[in-house]
């Protein structure tokens, strides 16, 4: 039989480690957050920075010059960040260019709900028995009510998010700049800092910590880039079955929503669906909320489905790991639930390795 002592042992090391990978994710994580992603970038640069460090060698009188890795670092990681900036930009045209054309096309669609709409209304008038016009009267009442209400509390509103806008501005440039220099210096001390890390008395949680922050981070990203190709493909198939003009655009689009918190396919599934009901094309309307509810619910499967396999937990264990994580750090607490299970795993191997020999007493 197992010794008492040592069950109550492994209930405090879990303990001690699930405590210590949330104190770490609530109050440390968010102070260091640049500099992790720093020194993720700094290894991914690397290769391409011997190489080209190699490659730039110039040789005179027998001496070897070449660039610092520094500064070709230094030039990767901007050339980077200019792409990334103009990929923005582009989009943002884009969605400019999109908006243009809805504002241009929404008076219409307005006043068609406004006809059908008036249509029902008279039919309910009709079968009530009431006075011509008197449910459309109040009607159009309430909605003019409405939105005087809405336009009064909107100024307020406006000029308290756009001073939280432009907080969040000035805070994502400091952490831009914080970012890139860090990665800079990371790369001309690359070696220096292994050195000191192998050295180090956490030198085992240390690179127990890096290897999961890789290992997660790139299996939640290839995660995302195969559900959001999943999504476009069935948006793009369900959009081009009912005829619309932009199925392949509005179906990349949608794909991309699909990965982006707070947004999802239901920001443009939904109000579409609603509007072909409205219009009452009943058929459209049926592939457009079946289209949401096969997205949604693939969606729910496959991000469990695939990273759990990919990181060794069970579907449950991390639909189990992602709610905790949502629940204790919100939306990034769909990759912090599963890391912090994963570390917390490690963590208890790791300080339970003179437990691996089972003590037990025979009868």
């Amino acid at each position: 039989m197992v010794r008492p002592y040592r069950k109550l042992k492994k209930i405090f090391i879990i303990m001690g480690a699930a405590g210590a990978v949330y104190g770490t994710f609530r109050y440390l994580l968010p102070l260091v957050v640049p500099f992790l992603f720093a020194y993720m970038a700094a290894l991914w640069l690397r290769r391409p920075v011997r190489y080209l460090e190699r490659r730039l060698a110039v040789t005179f009188h027998g001496k070897s010059y070449h660039l610092s890795g520094a500064v070709i670092g230094g030039l990767l990681l901007l050339l980077l960040e200019a792409g990334a900036v103009w990929l923005i930009y582009l989009g943002g045209i884009c969605l400019f260019k999109q908006l243009e054309n809805l504002s241009s096309h929404l008076p219409g669609w307005l006043y068609s709900m406004e006809t059908t709409g008036s249509v029902y209304l008279m039919k309910l008038e009709a079968r009530l028995g009431l006075s011509p016009g008197i449910l459309r009267t109040a009607a159009k009442t309430a909605l003019r009510q409405l939105a005087i209400e809405r336009r009064s509390a909107a100024m307020p509103i406006l000029m308290a998010n756009s001073m939280n806008i432009l907080r969040r501005i000035a805070k994502m440039l400091i952490v831009v700049t914080v970012f890139s220099v860090s990665a800079v210096m990371t790369i001309s001390e690359m070696e220096e800092l292994r050195e000191r890390r192998s050295r180090s008395d956490f030198h085992r949680e240390l690179t127990l910590l890096s290897r999961r922050l890789f290992s997660v981070g790139s299996v939640w990203l290839r995660t995302q880039v195969v559900i959001m190709l999943i999504t476009s493909m069935i948006c793009t198939a369900g959009l081009f079955l009912i005829g619309n003009p932009y199925s392949l655009l509005l179906g990349l689009g949608i794909g991309l929503l699909d990965a982006l918190p707070f947004f999802g396919t239901g920001s443009v599934l939904i109000p579409y669906g609603i509007f072909l009901l409205v219009r009452r094309e009943w058929g459209k309307a049926a592939i457009i909320i079946g289209m949401y509810a096969v997205c949604y619910l693939l969606r729910e499967f496959l991000e469990a489905k695939l990273m759990g396999s990919r990181m060794g937990l069970s579907p449950l264990e991390t639909f189990i790991a992602m709610y905790v994580g949502l629940e204790l750090f919100g939306i990034p607490g769909f990759i912090l639930g599963p890391m912090g299970l994963l570390l917390t795993r490690d963590l208890v191997d790791i300080y339970d390795s003179n437990l691996s020999a089972p003590d037990v007493d025979r009868d």
